[in-house]
């Protein structure tokens, strides 16, 4: 087991690494920018280096200096956490040429499956379904007009280093195909440093569903069911559940047969996840793209599997086999997560930045709250929105639906705007307590709620 780890992110992932490193008696470095002095992580961690200005470009996203952070320190490893460097595969090279293990897959399985291009063609081979799409990356405007025609309207124009729903545009018509083309190849190269761009065909109203992998190094894959994350509002989640309300059993297997298998086909190795598209029959299924790290809804799999996919991840990366209790876990119950954001949603979801003067979480039986949030903390500008994760369990859904409305009820944030309304309001349709929701239907609700969607 390593002795210490450098945690390469900030927020609630960043306290929840740290909490596991401790649960394994790790030690833990973390690192910060000049706003995040105030931040949990920086406070909880055995050691803390500042590793420059607020904005990610100057601090998160700087290689050298995290690397350096980790020499400094003498670390054995680095998690990456979710976003910022955890998919770099330059990132995952230089730690392994520094001698600093990498708390992920091998930097050959990120570049091929981060390359969400080469990801659909290796998924292809590996005779998972795809939606038909361009071969290979688009290379001028006049191409994409090409294949639009050929792949036939509605179409998606994704990022191929994209993530997080950035550099995404759905495009309905070619009246829009150009200016969209252009606005998510810029918002990729704003966001990644790459604005390539490839196309696939839209498929109409699906739902999202992806599939929990752990993989070690010695043979060992498995998954861990499927999340829905359907409710989303420009391809940003705002609510995910476990299981998914709507998944026919034989889908289920059959799709996660195939994560597996497809993970086994590129030797992947720690926690990643397989993402799909399902139709809206729930009869067909479509690889969209697999994340190679950890993903922020992954507490929900973990109150469902009884499991603890951060402290798999440490032990999979100091070369141990699959805990036995994750290896053999089986669901029980019902788990709902809400994205609790620094936004307010009836103002086209402006930021909300600031300082929190009165925070209080929920509690109870089946209630977590994954947060790196306190009272008198200023939420900086610089970063993404999500301050907390609200995680309830039960043992049926809709037990899980009833705890999660009171969970969000009790939830006080003074200070700032927060998604908790909406959030509350959602889980009262009759929509989402029947499961009948699909990626567009939050859009469509708050339309009809006269916001903008």
């Amino acid at each position: 087991m390593f002795k210490k780890v450098l945690v390469a992110n900030r927020g609630e992932i960043a306290l929840r690494v740290i909490r596991a490193c401790k649960e394994l008696d790790v030690k833990t470095v973390a690192v910060y920018s000049e706003a995040d002095v105030d931040s949990m992580h920086v406070h909880l961690a055995d050691e803390a280096i500042c590793i420059g200005p607020g904005p990610s470009t100057e601090s998160y996203l700087k290689i050298s200096r995290i690397i350096s952070a980790a020499e400094i320190a003498n670390v054995d490893a680095i998690h990456p956490g979710y976003g910022f460097l955890s998919e770099k595969e330059e990132f995952a090279e230089i730690c392994e040429k520094c001698k600093i293990k990498f708390i992920g897959p091998s930097a050959k399985v990120i570049s091929m499956m981060g390359d969400k291009n080469v990801a659909r063609d290796t998924a292809r081979k590996a005779g998972v379904p795809i939606t038909p799409g361009s071969d290979g990356i688009i290379t001028s405007e006049e191409e994409a007009l090409a294949w639009a025609r050929k792949i036939g309207y509605p179409v998606m124009i994704k990022a191929t280093a994209g993530g997080g729903g950035r550099g995404m545009r759905p495009v309905l018509n070619e009246a829009t195909l150009i200016s969209s083309f252009q606005a998510a190849s810029m918002e990729a190269m704003k966001c990644f440093g790459d604005g390539s761009m490839y196309m696939e065909k839209l498929v109409d109203k699906p739902h999202h569903i992806e599939f929990q992998i752990v993989a070690d190094s010695h043979g060992n894959v498995v998954h861990l069911g499927e999340r829905d994350c359907s409710m989303q509002r420009r391809n940003q989640k705002i609510i995910e559940e476990c299981p998914s309300p709507k998944l026919p059993e034989k889908l289920r297997k059959r799709m996660g047969d195939a994560a597996v298998k497809l993970c086994k086909e590129i030797g992947y190795e720690n926690c990643g996840t397989i993402e799909f598209l399902v139709d809206n029959a729930c009869e067909n299924y479509y690889f969209m793209e697999m994340n190679t790290r950890i993903q922020v809804e992954h507490p929900i799999t973990e109150e469902v599997y009884g499991c603890d996919l951060i402290k798999e991840q440490i032990r999979i990366a100091a070369g141990l086999p699959l805990s036995e209790h994750v290896r053999d876990a089986k669901p029980r119950g019902h788990s709902i997560e809400c994205r609790i954001n620094a936004e307010d949603p009836y103002r086209n979801f402006a930021p909300s930045p600031g300082k929190i003067n009165l925070w209080y979480t929920s509690g109870g039986r089946g209630v977590r709250v994954d947060t790196h949030v306190y009272a008198g903390y200023t939420v900086p500008p610089y970063y993404d929105s999500m301050i907390a994760k609200l995680i309830v369990t039960g043992a049926t859904r809709d037990i899980a639906i009833r705890r999660m409305r009171r969970a969000l009820g009790e939830f006080t944030v003074e200070g700032i705007k927060t998604t908790i309304p909406l959030q509350s309001k959602v889980l009262t349709t009759s929509d989402f307590q029947n499961g009948n929701y699909d990626i567009s239907w939050l859009e469509s609700f708050l339309r009809q709620e006269g916001l903008k969607a």
